[in-house]
């Protein structure tokens, strides 16, 4: 957009809209999920045994709050691929 020719710069763009559409996907949960839609990655949700019916009914148990962390933690690890 500004004319930067760089691939490290564009390594690092990928990682930062990487790392920006995970928060919002997990910010945009407690909305999606009062319309009865979980757009987060299932085999994770799986690994903590929570359903889809687990958020759209707001638990706030550990393991739902597990698999919140195991995303977030992914979006950590691309801002610090870029740093």
């Amino acid at each position: 957009i500004l004319g930067v020719r760089d691939i490290n710069a564009d390594h690092a763009a990928s990682h930062i809209g990487k790392a920006q559409g995970i928060v919002t996907c997990l910010r945009a949960t407690p909305y999606h999920c009062t319309r009865r839609k979980v757009f987060l990655p299932m085999d994770i949700c799986m690994l903590h045994g929570v359903s889809q019916e687990d958020f759209i009914r707001g638990k706030q148990e550990k393991n739902v709050r597990d698999v919140i962390y195991d995303i977030a933690s992914q979006a950590h690890i691309h801002l610090e691929h870029v740093r």
